[in-house]
């Protein structure tokens, strides 16, 4: 538990911005002590297109969250998505100099950075290296090597790279809005802390966290990422094709989606009409919520069937126990989990972030679309943690294995994962505390 530690979460989204400021109380719950939101105009399916738009929406969100929660913000924990993300596998391997000792995890150290000096192509960088099985001396499917004994010690890593332009457009917004980035992450990667169990990561799910601009799709396996992929198209595709099929202004079709729209054809009643304004000096028109569902169940059967690709491609299609759970904005059209399960033939369910939260006076909070910002601030919190088991593990070099076992304790995976994306900011960042 992090006492009196105050963590923030800014999520820059294609639809809206949204800033979370939350604590920890003594059952180790999320408290959320503010939360701030803006529309955003300036993004694009996740990537930023208008600087000045983007600085004003982040400063609205981050003045609204202060605000509410009395807490002056300075630092936050941000989100990257959008449709330039790219993963690979690579393989990585060094020999150990002195053999009689046992694996560190400073050797597992060296081996991941190594695997940060492999070529990209220009243009890209990379912002997340996580492991996937190490071997040792040959030896595979080994999860934790350390304290073994061994001369070479490998790993297949899951790379996840991302486009320079769009972190530094996002470090520039972030910065001009007067705040600096502790940790930038990979948005599944957060929205999957918030709303999937480790039993659901260990038996194999799938996370797909719809937002307005992009699908992203996370597999997990053995407690491990195992594939990643980012679709193009979201909630905004949808409200567009409504607009277009049904003749209406982009507003209404937003409405029109919310409030009436259905995954599922069939289950709307072909009797149901709605009426809506008309335009100046025009008569009201009348809308067929049947054929509003047709236009919704169009367009989420491609990107279900995409979804269903990305799952065959990742090889697990056939150990995702865990079946699929569906976040994000997108995942609260009514009959979507029952069109997921339809088209893949996979257990479903709607992804709430609501495990992780104590009690808040924000009850929107709960909602799946605010699953990645929650998750930003629990993976803020994590890296607190896995901060100080580094310092206890620095006191611990001569203890046995079972000793230090005991002390390492809890996720190597995300220390990894965000130390390594600090370098991709600023040459000169430095922390500045946890808020």
């Amino acid at each position: 538990m992090q006492d009196n530690k105050i963590v923030v979460g800014l999520d820059i989204g294609t639809t809206k911005i949204c800033a979370i400021v939350g604590t920890k109380n003594e059952y180790g719950k999320l408290e959320v002590l503010g939360m701030g939101k803006a529309v955003s105009d300036g993004v694009i399916r996740g990537i930023v297109t208008n600087i000045d738009k983007t600085i004003l929406a982040i400063e609205k969100a981050i003045a609204e969250a202060s605000e509410q929660s009395g807490i002056e913000i300075n630092v936050v924990n941000v989100g990257i998505a959008g449709q330039h993300i790219k993963s690979s596998i690579h393989h990585g391997s060094i020999t150990r100099d002195r053999i009689d000792d046992e694996i560190t995890v400073e050797d597992l150290n060296r081996l991941s950075n190594d695997v940060h000096k492999i070529v990209m192509p220009p243009g890209c960088e990379i912002i997340h290296v996580m492991p996937q099985d190490y071997i040792v001396d040959y030896e595979d499917g080994i999860k934790d090597p350390v304290g073994m004994s061994g001369v070479k010690l490998e790993a297949d890593f899951h790379v996840i790279t991302a486009q320079t332009n769009a972190i530094r457009n996002i470090n520039k917004c972030v910065k001009r809005g007067g705040l600096e980035i502790e940790n930038l992450i990979l948005e599944p990667l957060a929205s999957s802390m918030s709303v999937l169990s480790d039993e659901e990561k260990e038996a194999g799910v799938c996370l797909v966290d719809i937002g307005g601009g992009t699908t992203d799709v996370a597999i997990f396996h053995d407690g491990i990422i195992r594939h990643t992929a980012v679709i193009p198209f979201g909630g905004n595709i949808i409200t567009t094709d409504i607009k277009e099929g049904l003749k209406v202004m982009q507003n209404q079709a937003e409405l029109l989606k919310t409030r009436f729209g259905r995954a599922i054809a069939e289950e709307a009643n072909p009797n149901e009409i709605v009426s809506i304004p008309g335009l100046r000096n025009r008569p009201p028109k009348e809308i067929s919520i049947r054929n509003l569902a047709h236009i919704i169940e169009a367009r989420m059967e491609e990107i279900i069937e995409l979804v269903h690709a990305e799952i065959i491609t990742s090889g697990y299609s056939s150990k995702m126990a865990g079946g699929i759970v569906i976040t994000g904005g997108g995942s609260q059209l009514a009959g979507i989990q029952q069109l997921f399960e339809y088209m893949t033939g996979m257990e479903s369910r709607i992804g709430y972030p609501n495990e992780h939260l104590g009690k808040s006076k924000i009850e929107a909070i709960k909602s799946p679309m605010y699953a990645t910002t929650v998750g930003l601030v629990l993976s803020g919190f994590r890296a607190i943690d896995e901060r100080d088991n580094r310092y206890v593990e620095s006191k611990t070099t001569n203890m046995t294995r079972r000793e230090a076992k005991s002390v390492k304790k809890g996720s190597e995976f995300f220390t990894k994962l965000i130390d390594k994306t600090k370098g991709l900011l600023m040459d000169d960042f430095h922390d500045k505390g946890e808020y």
